[in-house]
């Protein structure tokens, strides 16, 4: 069986300088224009400086085959303003984009736009507005639909996306409802990479992020050069979980250690909120075999962590060479 390749979504952490943040996130975004990768992940949330979608044009028009991974909250827009974006993308750049469906994590954002929907609520919401978007891009005839959180009533969208442009979606999160309607629609799931990597995959689609040198020693010492611990940091972690009703991010957080384990596996850039997801660090060879081997067991998309440094994307692009997969 052949595998095909890996996709690979680069990501740059949130807590930036908003001075910065516009051209760090297009200078990600070219260098993975021009190196193979998909497209970039543009996070949503209250505290985003430059609105994805808006941020999506701006790399489409100055980047030559890219296409962004857009996060989307059914809280800041309806599914027909959405689908009117991926038409007009498609128009204006004959690109398809794809989307991260997300029900949005900060309790106090949800609070401040009157949002009181239950963790289940916002996933069953998630799941109509998957469905609806997709019946909006793909139907020759108006669209009626009678939801709990939607309705339609001879709804249309014009022009007709060309089906090679559909998005593609995709659904984290660790949750039950999160998994039940990851499946409901038939979305991409994504998972944190898991500290036992030996384990079988039961996802299409993992986040983390990669350090990677020639040898696994130089990996390790210039991982622990570049992430160093921090109480303070440590601190501002447990603040923001707190204030969070993800799934996930507590069951990283709890009974975690930051150490380094011997399979390359590390936590220590979440934990000191550095990072978002947990690293993989280690030789070129070590990590592209591990990728290998992740895409034997049905890996086919990645959302991956990146520091913003041209000298390291060049040893996450060795390492994912290494891999044949990309």
């Amino acid at each position: 069986m052949t595998t095909s390749r890996l996709r690979v979504f680069p990501a740059i952490s949130r807590n930036r300088d908003p001075k910065k943040y516009v051209g760090e996130l297009m200078r990600v975004a070219q260098f993975a224009d021009r190196n193979g990768f998909e497209g970039i992940l543009l996070f949503e949330g209250n505290d985003v400086f430059v609105e994805p979608w808006a941020m999506a044009q701006h790399i489409m028009a100055g980047t030559t085959r890219s296409s962004p991974l857009i996060a989307v909250n059914p809280v800041y827009m309806h599914p027909f303003t959405a689908a009117k974006f991926v038409s007009s993308f498609a128009q204006l750049y004959g690109r398809k984009v794809y989307l991260n469906m997300i029900t949005g994590t900060a309790v106090s954002d949800l609070q401040g736009l009157g949002d009181d929907q239950s963790h289940a609520d916002r996933y069953d919401r998630l799941g109509e507005f998957v469905a609806l978007m997709r019946q909006l891009l793909s139907s020759p005839r108006p669209v009626n639909v009678e939801g709990r959180f939607y309705r339609a009533s001879n709804l249309q969208l014009r022009p007709r996306l060309p089906a090679e442009l559909m998005p593609e979606f995709l659904i984290a999160g660790q949750s039950e409802a999160a998994q039940r309607v990851a499946k409901e629609t038939g979305c991409i799931k994504m998972q944190m990479l898991p500290p036992d990597l030996d384990r079988g995959l039961d996802v299409s689609g993992m986040n983390f992020g990669i350090f990677a040198r020639e040898s696994r020693d130089e990996a390790r010492q210039a991982a622990k050069a570049r992430f160093r611990d921090n109480p303070d940091d440590r601190e501002l972690l447990a603040l923001t979980v707190e204030n969070s009703d993800s799934v996930w991010k507590r069951r990283l957080y709890e009974g975690q250690s930051g150490e380094l384990a011997d399979n390359g596996y590390w936590l220590l850039p979440f934990l000191t909120f550095q990072a978002d997801c947990p690293y993989l660090v280690g030789s070129y060879a070590e990590i592209g075999a591990k990728l290998k081997d992740f895409a034997a067991k049905g890996l086919t998309t990645v959302m991956l962590d990146m520091v913003a440094d041209e000298a390291e994307m060049q040893h996450v692009c060795k390492a994912l060479a290494a891999s044949g997969m990309f």
